[in-house]
């Protein structure tokens, strides 16, 4: 299969994510076009790309593999968040439950907000934007869904869940993105960059100027928060995953999408770049608070986690279902911008959380180019990241239904109940996709931007 065959059927993935879900995996190549999708106009056969955006691609499986590496990205995403709100509390003594969450903690979502970005260019066009009637009906299919996410975000955020549900920061996500759909990938790596090392201190600097008084009043003035307590300043500032830093993510997975993944000289940097993040994410973070006495400055702000059952206690806020490990950073003291502790927002959190991402996607995407029997044996798995907002809702329907709080998570959090959503969502969609291409709410957000179609 060519690069171009691999282009035309971008247009056949949902962007339902949390980010985007595609042809149901096992079938490689087999789905039928989309009839909601206008005619692919990416531009894969044209001319003029850069160093760095290849056009050639060989052929054989790897476009297939590059597409069906990002839903095993998503799936692996989602189980990642799967570990944050349902698994194993961090152990006063270290062990499973510490692992669990700083493996998942913040950088799930991370990858989701990456993979989510890389998702707007399977509609906005692969490795040529879009123009004309094609490209305004792309545009007019990204901000439908946006309109979509936001209504069930905010649904969600009416429940015990609260503020630690992401759909309807996406919603937000994907408005920010539409005025950077056309660009290249080096411009939007250049975009990234300077956004990792611009917002979190620009955040840092207006979260400062909030007081309390100025939040109530905003607050009181926002439809969306007095109805779901989670609103526009959360959105954009000081929510669990506010769009003034978590662009840097949405901005990369666009860049990504805008690469040629089959091509060896892609793959080939992304492997230098991916490791290099992470090393300069997290080891310049812990070398420069080492040698200023800023890791003595945070432990002493940090919970003991001597008292961990404390946080199990019934009146836990509903963002405890999330647990960012760094959110404590927030406050006044300037310490938190240096260090990477997850969900602090920080540049080394912003930086080493993208090597990851990266990092897990070329390697997955490498794995099943190179080892086709490996994608028949992780179908399964695969068809989770295939059906990924209706996993990411239902997951979080299920926690709400659990009879009690003692079986209601946090109180519950275990490596028991985890491996029961992980094998429960892996059956499901298993099951699902041997007889449906998309997930249940995958089909209806197709249907709804349908009318996509009408733009002229």
């Amino acid at each position: 299969m060519t690069e171009t065959d691999s282009a035309a059927k971008a247009p056949l993935r949902d962007l339902s994510e949390p980010d985007a879900a595609g042809e149901t995996a096992g079938r490689a190549g087999a789905a039928a076009p989309d009839d909601a999708a206008p005619p692919p106009a990416d531009g894969a056969s044209k001319g003029g790309a850069t160093a760095t955006e290849p056009t050639a691609a060989p052929a054989g499986a790897a476009p297939l593999a590059r597409l069906v590496g990002v839903d095993l990205a998503r799936a692996l995403a989602v189980f990642g968040m799967f570990a944050v709100h349902v698994g194993p509390f961090p152990d006063p003594d270290g062990g499973i439950g510490d692992w669990f969450l700083g493996l998942a903690s913040g950088r799930a979502s991370a990858l989701f907000a990456t993979l989510a970005g890389f998702s707007l260019m399977l509609i906005a066009g692969r490795l040529e934007p879009k123009t004309g009637l094609a490209g305004r009906q792309a545009r007019a299919r990204i901000v439908i869904r946006a309109v979509i996410l936001l209504v069930v975000g905010t649904a969600l955020a009416m429940t015990n869940f609260g503020g630690a549900g992401i759909l309807n920061f996406y919603a937000v996500y994907f408005l920010l993105a539409l005025p950077l759909l056309r660009l290249r990938a080096r411009t939007l790596a250049i975009t990234a960059v300077t956004l990792a090392f611009v917002t979190p201190q620009l955040a840092y600097a207006l979260r400062a100027l909030l007081t309390e008084s100025m939040v109530t009043t905003i607050d009181a003035y926002d439809p969306i928060a007095r109805l779901s307590g989670v609103g526009v300043l959360d959105f954009f500032l000081t929510g669990l995953y506010p769009a003034i830093t978590w662009m840097t993510f949405v901005v990369t997975g666009m860049a990504l999408g805008r690469l040629d993944l089959s091509s060896g000289t892609v793959r080939r940097r992304l492997a230098v770049v991916g490791p290099a993040l992470i090393a300069f994410g997290y080891g310049v973070s812990w070398l420069v608070l080492r040698l200023t006495g800023g890791d003595k400055e945070i432990a002493a702000t940090m919970p003991d986690m001597k008292d961990f059952e404390a946080l199990k206690d019934a009146g836990a806020s509903a963002s405890a279902f999330d647990m960012p490990v760094g959110s404590g950073l927030w406050g006044p003291d300037a310490w938190g911008l240096l260090a990477a502790e997850p969900h602090t927002g920080s540049t080394f959190d912003l930086i080493g959380s993208l090597g990851i991402a990266i990092t897990v996607l070329l390697c997955l995407t490498v794995a099943l180019d190179r080892l086709p029997v490996l994608r028949r044996l992780a179908a399964p798995v695969i068809a989770v990241g295939t059906m990924s907002l209706t996993l990411y809702v239902g997951h979080i329907l299920v926690i709400l239904a659990l009879p009690g709080e003692s079986a209601t998570p946090p109180q519950s959090a275990s490596a028991g109940l985890l491996l029961a959503f992980v094998l429960g969502a892996t059956l499901f969609a298993a099951a699902w996709s041997r007889f449906f291409r998309r997930g249940p709410l995958e089909h209806l957000l197709n249907n709804a931007t349908r009318l996509a179609n009408r733009v002229r």
